[in-house]
């Protein structure tokens, strides 16, 4: 049923890029800590860098568990599943790193990303993923879901951000510094971004 790739190219990259939702997966160390799952599906906001490496615009929102746990460790799990179509799950397990707004790859990064103006979003850092293991599975299980499109919520919230407000609404929020385990989270305040 299952098999493993050695890179993401030829139907799994095509497959990975036209899906419109993919979830993200990280938990710290420790035994008794908080495992985290995330939604992610802003359309544009994902690439494919090469065979072995994806990215992702990491988005203002209520907590930074995933910037969090890869601080730590940089363990990562990301899964793509086909609700229209054949049946499919790909997953692609790995090590993640936060790049932040000052880091001097940034700005060639963001290029990366055509397809999504990240300024509405409250962009905080671009999560870059190599792949260790690209498995695939079935998939019969997944029900059929039609997508209608994006919501445009997060752009309506955070557009109204500048830094220095969104430094603030960050400052306000528990676990955007701090993952709910303890661990470092997102710096603050927010670093300029570098465009070199």
């Amino acid at each position: 049923m299952g098999h493993t790739y050695e890179r993401i190219d030829g139907r799994l990259r095509a497959f990975i890029e036209a899906q419109p939702l993919f979830f993200t997966a990280t938990a710290p160390l420790s035994g008794d800590g908080t495992v985290n799952l995330s939604p992610k599906g802003i359309t544009g906001s994902f690439v494919v860098l090469d065979e072995h490496t994806v990215a992702y615009l990491d988005f203002a929102g209520s907590n930074a568990e995933t910037v969090a746990h890869l601080r730590e460790n940089g363990r990562i799990t990301l899964m793509w599943c086909a609700f229209q179509g054949p049946p499919n799950i790909v997953r692609v397990h790995g090590r993640g790193e936060p790049v932040f707004r000052d880091d001097p790859r940034f700005g060639e990064l963001l290029g990366r990303f055509p397809g999504v103006d990240p300024e509405p979003h409250g962009l905080r850092a671009i999560i870059v993923v190599t792949a260790d293991t690209v498995r695939d599975s079935c998939g019969f299980a997944v029900p059929h879901m039609s997508y209608e499109g994006d919501r445009d919520l997060h752009a309506k919230r955070f557009a109204r951000e500048d830094d220095a407000s969104l430094d603030a609404y960050f400052a306000r929020k528990e676990h955007i510094a701090t993952s709910l385990d303890g661990l470092p989270g997102l710096p603050l305040p927010l670093p300029p971004t570098s465009r070199q």
